[in-house]
């Protein structure tokens, strides 16, 4: 992390320990909370154009490989290997770290409109929420249409992270003023090392500002006030976050109306 937030400082490594002993996981991808004692589902969001209600001739990988025709965008070259040049791979729409609204035009999608749509689930039974999971909106070619706009991995949008910071202010024991830590797992921070954990700590009233880090460009991999009361695991590799804790917080999770949180009996 280049710059650090005021309200956010580096916090030693061992307040994440709890996390390795409870979870049984080093981390890599974020730390795996249990029910604590309950636990529900808050869903990435997806968008819709309003005018293509998904819908359309043309994928994004269609798109993106119709742009790298023209020339408007540069192939993906990662470790010296063309991304867009491997056989199979496609461009799905999707991407990584924080997303927001993509302006006007585009409306939330919600995946319980898009799974009674499509006639399937809203999270596929025995799975997390992921693309393998999330009902399936693609289009022919595995990619997504372009009037959809899909949720990204590894981290919370900014709406969905704001919202639930409001309800955990509200079942937290002091409020804005509750001690917190928040935890990056390696790869966020562009390493496979486990051995050292990058925390930060602050106020949970200051929590929305973590969205204004400069580095990295994702919601924490794993959130908790210092009395452990609850916990927040956002994996690098799902479309969905994990709150866990009392009965009481993960009611007011799932009936608030400006969050989509589902409480997934296999995966408390």
């Amino acid at each position: 992390m280049s710059e650090i937030s005021p309200l956010w400082q580096v916090a030693p490594s061992a307040e994440a320990a709890w996390l390795e002993e409870c979870c049984q996981d080093d981390g890599l991808t974020g730390f795996p909370v249990p029910g604590m004692p309950d636990a529900a589902w808050v869903l990435n969001a997806m968008y819709e154009h309003e005018h293509e209600h998904g819908h359309g001739a043309v994928s994004h990988h269609q798109a993106h490989q119709a742009a790298l025709a023209d020339g408007s965008v540069e192939p993906l070259v990662v470790g010296g290997i063309d991304i867009d040049a491997t056989p199979g791979l496609i461009a799905t729409g999707g991407g990584l770290g924080w997303a927001g609204h993509p302006g006007a035009g585009w409306r939330r999608l919600r995946w319980a409109e898009l799974a009674d749509r499509v006639g399937e689930p809203v999270v596929a039974e025995g799975l997390l929420p992921s693309y393998r999971s999330a009902p399936d909106g693609r289009a022919e070619d595995g990619s997504w249409p372009t009037g959809i706009e899909p949720p990204t991995e590894g981290s919370l949008d900014r709406d969905s992270w704001d919202r639930l910071i409001t309800l955990l202010l509200k079942h937290s024991p002091s409020a804005p003023d509750t001690p917190c830590f928040a935890y990056y797992n390696p790869l966020l921070m562009g390493s496979v090392d486990v051995s050292h954990r990058h925390v930060l700590t602050g106020r949970l009233g200051d929590a929305h500002a973590l969205a204004d880090l400069e580095e990295p460009d994702f919601s924490p991999s794993n959130f908790w006030p210092q009395d452990r009361s609850w916990a927040v695991w956002t994996d690098y590799d799902l479309w969905g976050t994990k709150v866990a804790g009392p009965s009481s917080l993960i009611d007011a999770l799932v009936a608030d109306p400006d969050l989509e949180a589902v409480r997934l009996p296999w995966a408390v």
